[in-house]
């Protein structure tokens, strides 16, 4: 049987009041993300001008939209769906992290979902909502989470997995930044073809993710290079059906170059892989558009091949 060391989680029940959630610091580490890995109730800073109103009105819009569930605004889904949310910091990627923003906005409307804050929190009650959506969709899994979390236990994960095999008329998109957990749960979940798993990549350092994810014998296996933190030279593409690339929004931005964002576009277009370009980023998701070379790129993956994990007979 495997074995899983599992962290503290919180059960959010609907209908029972709770207590302000902790905030939980973390070791130094080699990324730069020693310190609180969130913080739940931090105040904001205002900054008093017209430009700043006018962001705050963009980013309430928008947390309102991904968390009805239903027309999400990211480009290569249609809903998001979360039974689990929270999570904690485990690579650059992290650093300005918008489902810890989004959190603690949503705290501060009253959200039930989020009085604790960004503490991971499982929602069994969610768990059976895409079944309640009977209009076939993309879904993407967890957009305020990581399914594969540490703190997520194992049946929780297969429970999620039940209900993707069970609606099998959505397509459900998972992302993790877990991939050594991914692949160790991997052999013991369902996969069926309406599931499709992806890592994220945010630099060269992080491509390692990327081997374990070709464990997985997810019938699409994407990667999501976003936020893009530098040039990515090598991109392991054997065993990839579609790549995400996208620059980092919100407060604190770390700009993306083009010439990273056109190397991996060509490292696609050479290996046959679809790519999928989401947005240069800046103060809010929609501030740069996604216009790359004079057009935008919007390529998808073939959604029903099966396939077995790269090395398998």
């Amino acid at each position: 049987m495997l074995s899983v060391r599992l962290s503290p989680i919180l059960l959010h029940n609907p209908r029972a009041n709770s207590s302000e959630a902790m905030a939980t610091s973390g070791p130094a580490s080699p990324d730069g993300l020693a310190g609180p890995l969130w913080r739940v109730g931090a105040a904001t800073t205002a900054v008093p001008s017209k430009r700043a109103a006018h962001t705050r009105r963009t980013l309430d819009r928008d947390i309102f939209q991904m968390n009805m569930g239903d027309n999400s605004p990211i480009e290569w889904t249609d809903s998001t769906w979360n039974p689990v949310t929270g999570c904690t910091k485990v690579s650059p990627g992290c650093k300005h992290c918008y489902a810890e923003r989004l959190s603690v906005r949503l705290r501060a409307m009253g959200n039930r979902r989020y009085r604790n804050g960004f503490a991971v929190t499982l929602h069994p009650d969610q768990l059976d909502l895409p079944l309640r959506w009977r209009q076939p969709r993309r879904i993407f899994v967890n957009s305020m989470s990581d399914l594969f979390h540490e703190a997520v236990p194992p049946d929780y994960i297969q429970r999620a997995f039940d209900v993707m095999t069970t609606a099998s008329w959505h397509v459900f998109q998972i992302l993790t930044k877990r991939a050594h957990r991914l692949a160790e749960l991997a052999p013991r979940l369902p996969w069926p073809q309406n599931v499709w798993q992806g890592v994220s990549v945010e630099n060269a350092r992080y491509t390692s993710r990327v081997a374990d994810l070709v464990k997985v014998p997810a019938a699409v296996r994407f990667l999501s290079v976003e936020p893009l933190l530098g040039l990515i030279p090598r991109l392991p593409l054997d065993g990839i059906d579609w790549v995400i690339v996208g620059g980092e929004s919100g407060p604190g931005y770390r700009p993306v170059q083009p010439e990273w964002v056109r190397a991996i576009r060509d490292q696609c277009a050479e290996a046959g892989v679809a790519f999928f370009f989401k947005q240069w980023g800046g103060r809010t998701p929609k501030a740069g558009g996604r216009t790359l070379d004079g057009r935008e790129w919007s390529e998808m993956p073939p959604s029903s091949r099966g396939r077995l994990a790269v090395g398998e007979p």
